[in-house]
């Protein structure tokens, strides 16, 4: 793997990160732009690494490179906890929580050289939160 490639699944992740981000900061949530970044970033890092693991010790051990990764989606948990308020009978901050695991993911696709699969799950995401908002609202406004 070149260096060039390293930088691309890099600045994939943070594009990805960025966008779904965004939507996040211009919906006035506790995650917003740079968390979300941030998450991707270190999500396709810790993918890289299992990567290139993989093969500079592929003559001393017989590593998964995905274990790394499963470490990344369980871990993130606990940044998205976090994110989860309680106020009086209402629970805000779900949906920043699963954005940040969902980011993660994402991240770790990119980091894994998967782009199509990264950029199709971010036009998913920004389609649950931005156009399923909307529609959830308007048929909460009907029922």
């Amino acid at each position: 793997m070149t260096v060039l490639e390293m930088c691309l699944r890099i600045l994939m992740s943070m594009a990805i990160g960025g966008i779904i981000g965004w939507e996040r900061e211009t919906s006035n949530r506790p995650a917003g732009l740079r968390t979300h970044m941030l998450v991707a970033i270190g999500a396709a890092v810790v993918m890289l690494m299992g990567e290139i693991s993989l093969y500079r010790y592929a003559d001393v051990t017989t590593m998964d490179p995905t274990r790394l990764g499963a470490q990344v989606i369980s871990g993130i948990g606990f940044l998205g906890a976090g994110t989860i308020m309680r106020e009086g009978l209402t629970v805000r901050g779900l949906t920043t929580a699963a954005s940040l695991w969902a980011v993660a993911c994402l991240g770790l696709a990119a980091g894994g050289g998967f782009y199509q699969a990264a950029f199709a799950g971010t036009i998913a995401i920004l389609l649950t939160l931005t156009i399923f908002e909307y529609l959830e609202k308007r048929f909460m406004k009907m029922k």
